[in-house]
């Protein structure tokens, strides 16, 4: 895997990967990676990309890992990023998947970018805050109202929970232990030093995702796949649900019994989806 810093509006670094095969005949597909994560691309699919030849390409969001600081930045924001990354890579057309706040944004992708985007792999994506008929909150952990609420608030009320001393609390299961003692245990290998460079990355994925995203997935024209655990409880099932209502091109699947870690044992199968659309 390559690894470059890439220039970008604002006078900003971003840091990206990027499989490049030597053949240079796989589609790239742009991974938008989890919060609080690095964006490095996701080590237990590599296998699977390989046989559907799929090119991965990836990058820190803003504040994570060797990426600058943006404060302000939206949904809509990163899908520029991500354009920009893509521009310097030499890649025209691409394919977007992302998981939890990175599902979301592979989604502002797809509707900004428009046809430049071929198709969406979103695994446990959060709404709009405030979304119509929404219940936004209904379900969710109570670490999950704590910082998603302060979010709300604005950045600064965020920051202030982040230096009391919050904690924030998964409330994993055993289910979810399991599946970190398998190959999705690279999930910790890229949330514990998603931080080092400072708590704005979560921070301000956490504002993004309760502000103005700068973009609607109405708008979105590519094809969609939205995969949800029924139990997630860190973004609850009914955020999928009410995107793939407000998506045109979307299919959505509920996973039965899923959390919003399980999830990922999945993300092969959407894949393939992805994959076939291509």
């Amino acid at each position: 895997m390559i690894e470059l810093d890439v220039q970008v509006s604002g006078g900003r670094t971003l840091h990206v990967y990027d499989t490049a095969p030597e053949d240079g005949e796989r589609v790239p597909i742009m991974w938008q990676h989890g919060t609080p994560n690095l964006g490095s691309p996701p080590e237990p699919l590599f296998a699977a990309a390989d046989r559907l030849g799929l090119r991965w390409v990836s990058f820190d969001r803003p504040g994570y890992g060797g990426s600058d600081v943006a404060p302000g930045r939206t949904i809509a924001s990163i899908a520029d990023d991500a354009a920009a990354v893509a521009d310097a890579l030499g890649i025209g057309r691409f394919a977007v998947a992302g998981y939890s706040g990175g599902g979301s944004c592979a989604l502002g992708c797809a509707a900004v970018l428009g046809d430049r985007v071929r198709a969406v792999l979103s695994l446990a994506a959060i709404a709009p805050y405030g979304a119509d008929g929404l219940d936004w909150f209904a379900g969710m952990i109570p670490s999950g109202v704590a910082a998603l609420g302060t979010a709300a608030a604005g950045r600064e009320v965020r920051a202030a929970l982040e230096a009391s001393g919050f904690a924030y609390d998964c409330e994993f299961t055993q289910a979810d232990l399991a599946v970190f003692e398998g190959p999705w245990g690279w999930l910790g290998k890229v949330s514990e030093p998603a931080l080092a460079a400072g708590p704005y990355g979560q921070i301000d994925d956490d504002v993004s995702c309760t502000h103005d995203w700068g973009c609607d997935p109405a708008d979105i024209s590519a094809p969609v796949l939205l995969m949800h655990g029924t139990d997630d409880r860190v973004i609850p099932a009914a955020h999928g649900s009410w995107l793939a209502a407000r998506c045109p091109a979307a299919e959505l699947r509920l996973i039965p019994g899923d959390s919003h870690f399980t999830i990922v044992t999945r993300a092969e199968e959407g894949l393939e989806w992805l994959r076939r659309r291509l």
